[in-house]
Order: structure tokens, then sequence, then C-alpha cells
């Protein structure tokens, strides 16, 4: 199965979510009027679209529809294309060409995200994609309060081929990342991915922990880390944001991996927060294989949304 066939059968539940309503709410109405952009807005917001998200696209299809003298209802596909991809590029535009490039070695990358949310598996499965680019990858287990973290890190090390440092259950994890990072240096390693613990945003002294990590590593590399990547279960809904706004007040995130798509209607909500948190998607989880961790590309992943 290609990757494309992967991303659409990855998103069929939001798909048939949103595309298979609009598409019946297109066979039921011939012309773009009130009542059909009103019945638009609810199918957007029942795929955790989001409000300001919604309010932005029906506002940009009415003043579309109008300019360019749409009328007819056949015509909205393509319009409304348009406008979910707009916005994604207020977010990120499109992935680089190479998105496993590495610009500076190491280059440090912090995985953070609550409990369940797939973070192990996707530092197990971005240590693969690296691997893959012809990279060599060292990863620091720093979720030192879950010994499950670090078995399953460790098998995920060894599927991906790719090296592994941690220290015993319970050790303060900034020390895990010093080790880490000091390997790196020494053994010159081009990837670090730093796991970090996933217990819950609302506790302050979590966020804490995270700023300390981040601190430890910058006192090795003055520029690291170079990414910060908050790993959500799209599953969750509107919890996806609450922790995009805890994780980018502590550690400052730069881009989102999102997993799980395949198992929710509701994967409009990579378009809520890439709107209104302004932070780029950078891969999604269509699935359980070490390889189904996709570089996100907004062209394709509007058609698998959009297209029958």
């Amino acid at each position: 199965m290609g990757l494309f066939d992967k991303l659409k059968k990855g998103l069929e539940k939001t798909h048939a979510n949103i595309f298979n309503k609009i598409d019946n709410l297109v066979n039921a109405k011939s012309e773009i009027d009130d009542d059909f952009l009103g019945n638009l807005e609810e199918i957007l917001l029942g795929a955790d679209v989001g409000v300001n998200t919604t309010e932005k696209i029906i506002d940009n299809l009415k003043i579309r529809v109008k300019e360019e003298k749409f009328q007819r209802t056949e015509q909205l596909n393509s319009i409304l294309r348009d406008e979910l991809k707009n916005v994604f590029s207020g977010g990120n535009g499109q992935m680089s060409s190479d998105p496993f490039k590495v610009t500076s070695k190491p280059y440090v990358i912090v995985i953070v995200g609550v409990n369940g949310a797939g973070k192990t598996t996707s530092i197990g499965k971005l240590a693969f994609n690296y691997k893959n680019a012809g990279h060599s990858v060292l990863i620091g287990a720093a979720d030192t309060f879950r010994a499950a973290a670090n078995e399953q890190l460790e098998t995920w090390a060894e599927r991906s081929g790719t090296d592994i440092i941690q220290l015993a259950q319970g050790s303060d994890p900034s020390a895990v990342v010093y080790n880490t990072i000091q390997s790196a240096i020494a053994k010159e390693y081009e990837v670090v991915l730093i796991d970090t613990a996933g217990r819950l945003h609302t506790k302050t002294n979590l966020m804490e922990e995270l700023s300390k990590i981040k601190r430890v590593i910058q006192k090795q590399i003055s520029d690291a880390p170079h990414e910060v990547l908050l790993v959500i279960d799209a599953t969750t809904g509107q919890n996806g944001m609450i922790q995009a706004r805890e994780f980018s007040a502590s550690i400052g995130v730069t881009g989102l991996v999102l997993t799980k798509l395949d198992g929710t209607a509701k994967g409009g909500i990579v378009l809520k927060i890439t709107n209104e948190m302004k932070i780029p998607v950078k891969y999604i989880g269509v699935g359980e294989q070490i390889d189904d961790l996709q570089v996100f590309d907004r062209e394709s992943f509007v058609k698998a949304l959009l297209e029958d």
C-alpha cells in the first residue's frame, strides 16, 4: 500500500464525517445560501475543526462566493479544498522536501506529551525514519518514572536499529539527558531523540521538570534543543488544544506529531490546532507499523479528507 493510500485509509473515519456529510449536503441543496453555509458550519464543528477555525473558513467561503460569482454547490469542493489548505499555511505551509535533514550535529529533538498519546511509539518510528535517511541515532530514555516506558523504548530502539541510553527506574530524568548529550557529543551521533515523562500536563512541577531538561541540554549545546515535538492523540479532541498550550508555555513546542488519526472521526482537530496555535503539524500517525508515521503534507491531507 502506497503512502497516500495509507493516509486515506487512516483518515477514513474523519473523511466519512466531513466529506460524506458535505456530499449529502451538496446533493440536497443547489445553491450556496445562508442555510447551506449554516449546515456546512455544523459539519465542520462536528469534526472538531473548532469555532474560530470554522468561522474563518465560512467567512472566506462567503467572500469567494461573492467575488468569484460562485452560486452552485457543486463548485464548493474546490473552494473548500483551497480554504482548508490555507488554514494549514498559517501554521506550516509545506514541510521541507528533505524532512530528515540534519542542520546541526548532534541534532537534538525533545519529544513531549501526556501518557497514552503514543509518544514512545512515535519516538521509535522517528528513530527508524532518521536511520533510514542515513543518520546515526541515539535515544535518551528520560521517562524514568515508568518501567514500561523504558522497556517499550528499548524494543523500538532494537526494531529501528538505533542506540539507547537509560538509567534505573526512578533516576533523575535530567541525569539521563545529561548522559545522552555527553555520549552523543563524544561518539559523534548525528541525531538525538529525548523521551520525557508523560504524566499529567496540568501539574506545575512536571512542566518545571521539562524546563529543567531544556536547561541541561542548553548547558552542553547552546542552540539546542533544535526541535520540541508534542505528541497528541487525535482521538482526545479538544484536550489536544489544552496540551498544546501547556507544553508550549513550558518548553516551547516547535511542531506536532498527531497520532491515532485512524481511530477518530474528529481529525478536524488538526485544522484547529494549526490555525489557533500556529504550531506546524510535522508528522501524523495513521497506523501501528514502524513505517506508519508520515511526514505531514497538507495537499495530501486535504485530498484524502475531501476526495471520494
